[in-house]
C-alpha cells in the first residue's frame, strides 16, 4: 500500500483532530473518502477544507453522522459508501474515533464509563467486523487502529484516574496484535497497524464532553458542566463548593492547555501515521514522548505508576498533562 492513488479509505472520527488530518492529507495523495463523525458541523468543516483546492476527477468524499458504539449505525454507513462510491470494496480502515471520559471507576457515573469505552474500544471492534467483507474484497486492505500510549501505560499521571479510555485502548492494542497472526493465517492482503499517539494537539478534551452530554454545542450546557465537575473530582480536585460557571473556567482552561502545550500537532501525527501505513509497520508510535514512554515502561514495569516514574518522564519529555 506504497501508493495510496485511487484506493478508497474509510476513517471514523473524521470531523476534527487527527480524523480530520488523516482526511485531508489522503485526499491530497488521491485517495477517496468516506468519514464519519457525530459532529455534523465538524464533518462539514472537514469537507471544506479538502475541497479549497480542485479535488482529482473522479476522487469522492462522503460525509456520514455515525455513533460507532452502535452496530446498527455502522452498518447503515457500509451500506451508505456502497451506494455512494459505488463500490463493494474499500482499502483501508482507519479506526480513528475516540472520546477521553469515565476516568474514575469510583467517582464517575457507569454510563459515562461504559460511553467513553463502548466508543474507544467497541468502535474499532464493530467497524473491523463490519468493514472486513469489505477489506476482503479488496485487492490489497490495511486496517489502522489508534490505541494510544495508553495502550501501554494506563495512566495520565499519579493524581489522575484513567480506567476506561486505558482499558479501551489496551482492548485496541491487543486485538491489533492478534490480528496479526490471524490476518497473515486467513487474509494475507490484508494488513494491520495499531498506532499509539503521545500527547497530540487535538480537540478531544473539548469534543468529550459534547459527546457525553449529547451536545454539539460550544457553549458547555447543564449537563456539559456535570461531566466537566465529575471529571475535575476524578482528578483529585474538591468541586463541592465551586459554581457552574467556576467549573466551566477550569474545564475550559485544561482544553485550552491540552492543544497548546501539545508537543506535536494532529496534522504532524497524520503524516507519522501514513508514513507507517506506507512503510508497512504494524507498530506504529507518534510522537518523541510516545517514544520515550514506551522505554521507560519497558525499563521499568514495575515502576510504572509511582509519582517518580511520572516525574521522570515528564522532566524527559517536557509533559504537562496530569499536573
Amino acid at each position: 500500500m506504497k501508493d495510496l492513488a485511487g484506493r478508497i479509505a474509510v476513517v471514523t472520527g473524521g470531523g476534527s483532530g487527527m480524523g480530520r488530518e488523516l482526511v485531508r492529507q489522503l485526499v491530497a495523495e488521491g485517495c477517496s473518502i468516506a468519514a464519519c463523525d457525530v459532529s455534523a458541523a465538524g464533518l462539514a468543516e472537514t469537507r471544506r477544507l479538502c475541497e479549497q483546492e480542485r479535488l482529482p476527477q473522479g476522487l469522492r468524499i462522503t460525509t456520514h453522522i455515525v455513533d460507532v458504539a452502535d452496530e446498527s449505525q455502522i452498518q447503515r454507513f457500509r451500506d451508505e459508501i456502497s451506494a455512494q462510491h459505488e463500490t463493494d470494496r474499500i482499502h483501508l480502515l482507519f479506526n480513528n474515533a475516540g472520546i477521553g471520559g469515565g476516568g474514575s471507576m469510583i467517582v464517575n457515573e457507569r454510563a459515562e464509563w461504559e460511553r467513553t469505552f463502548n466508543i474507544c474500544w467497541g468502535g474499532v471492534y464493530l467497524c473491523t467486523r463490519t468493514f472486513l467483507p469489505m477489506l476482503m474484497k479488496a485487492d490489497k486492505g490495511h486496517i489502522v487502529n489508534t490505541s494510544s500510549v495508553n495502550g501501554f501505560w494506563a495512566s495520565l499521571g499519579p493524581h489522575t484516574p484513567q480506567t476506561a479510555y486505558s482499558a479501551a485502548k489496551f482492548a485496541v492494542k491487543g486485538f491489533s496484535e492478534a490480528l496479526q497472526t490471524d490476518l497473515r493465517m486467513n487474509a494475507p492482503h490484508i494488513k494491520c497497524s495499531v498506532v499509539m499517539p503521545g500527547h497530540i494537539g487535538t480537540g478531544i478534551a473539548g469534543n468529550t464532553g459534547k459527546v457525553l452530554s449529547g451536545s454539539d454545542s460550544e457553549s458547555m450546557t447543564p449537563a456539559m458542566i456535570k461531566v466537566a465537575r465529575d471529571r475535575i473530582t476524578a482528578a483529585g480536585l474538591d468541586t463541592s463548593r465551586m459554581t457552574d460557571a467556576q467549573v466551566e473556567q477550569i474545564a475550559r482552561d485544561r482544553i485550552r492547555r491540552f492543544m497548546e502545550e501539545a508537543p506535536m500537532s494532529a496534522a504532524q501525527a497524520a503524516t507519522v501515521i501514513l508514513d507507517g501505513v506506507k512503510a508497512d509497520r504494524w507498530r506504529i508510535l507518534v510522537g518523541e514522548d510516545a517514544h520515550r514512554l514506551d522505554e521507560l515502561v519497558r525499563q521499568s514495569p514495575e515502576q510504572a505508576y509511582e509519582v517518580d516514574f511520572f516525574n521522570r518522564l515528564a522532566t524527559t519529555v517536557g509533559w504537562k498533562v496530569g499536573r
